[in-house]
């Protein structure tokens, strides 16, 4: 039976518990999950343990780039974006299945990427690996992050992607909040951005009523405020749910050493809403 853990700042509402034993049983596999909250500057006198109480664990915001240094290998899109979700302990091995999650939310929720417009809200863990996979599969990213610095970092690292120091009330394809803004003690907030002047402000209907579909990682609320305001417009709209439930599929694939299948992933997800 696998020890499993998700490890966050809070993660007293994660689904994760609920998705992993759904996935992992039926792939023919037990396993025990426990939700671990970590106040933010007790994480450093935390995450030793980790390796000794778990054969693997996830990793939720803000400790996808803090858990780095305890590693001892990076792979994947976890090198590739410098952030990490799914730690194995035993080899003290990173991984990241955000960027898998994502796209097959995306498309399985119909949304095009090639060529299309994004404006991705948020450069941390989850934001950054948005970031990439979009710009490695063809579409044309522009990304606000409240810290010039972090942002800077980020297209440092990897560009392919436009910074903003200041958000154009212009027409976008698809804006993504992946800010974490909306949940916990968020609820019926909007990510602030710069606006022109650099007057900060809520994200509201004057930038989502010119979208064509708003995109929220955040999953409970079902609904965010980002998500209500775009939906009063007419807009689409998409919560992190699936995108939850599809990275951590590829992290269970990972902990049983097997090929995550697109259409095996689809159709767990669609078993699981069903339970």
């Amino acid at each position: 039976m696998l020890r499993l853990a998700v490890v966050g700042k809070d993660v007293s509402q994660s689904l994760s518990p609920s998705m992993h034993t759904f996935i992992l049983r039926n792939m023919g596999e037990d396993c025990t999950y426990d939700k671990v909250s970590v106040p933010e500057g007790e994480f450093a006198a935390r995450a030793e343990s980790l390796f000794d109480e778990y054969d693997a664990f996830n990793v939720t915001i803000p400790f996808k780039q803090e858990i780095m240094p305890y590693l001892s290998h990076l792979c994947g899109d976890a090198a590739d974006f410098g952030a990490v979700n799914t730690v194995l302990a035993g080899t003290r091995t990173g991984y990241n299945t955000d960027g898998f999650g994502f796209l097959l939310m995306l498309k399985n929720h119909g949304v095009e990427i090639e060529g299309k417009t994004f404006l991705v809200l948020g450069a941390g863990g989850a934001g950054r690996s948005c970031i990439r996979k979009l710009a490695q599969s063809g579409a044309r990213v522009s990304a606000f992050e409240r810290s010039a610095d972090r942002l800077k970092e980020v297209y440092d690292e990897f560009g392919g992607f436009t910074p903003l120091n200041e958000v154009p009330i212009a027409p976008f394809d698809v804006i993504v909040n992946c800010t974490g803004i909306g949940m916990h003690k968020t609820v019926g907030q909007t990510p602030e951005i710069a606006l022109e002047g650099g007057v900060r402000a809520p994200v509201g209907r004057e930038l989502l009523s010119l979208c064509g579909t708003a995109v929220d990682l955040i999953y409970v609320p079902a609904q965010s405020e980002f998500l209500r305001i775009a939906a009063a417009e007419g807009k689409k709209t998409v919560n992190g749910a699936s995108m939850l439930f599809y990275q951590a599929y590829m992290a269970d694939c990972i902990y049983l050493g097997c090929t995550p299948e697109a259409e095996q992933a689809k159709a767990l997800w669609e078993a699981y809403r069903e339970e």
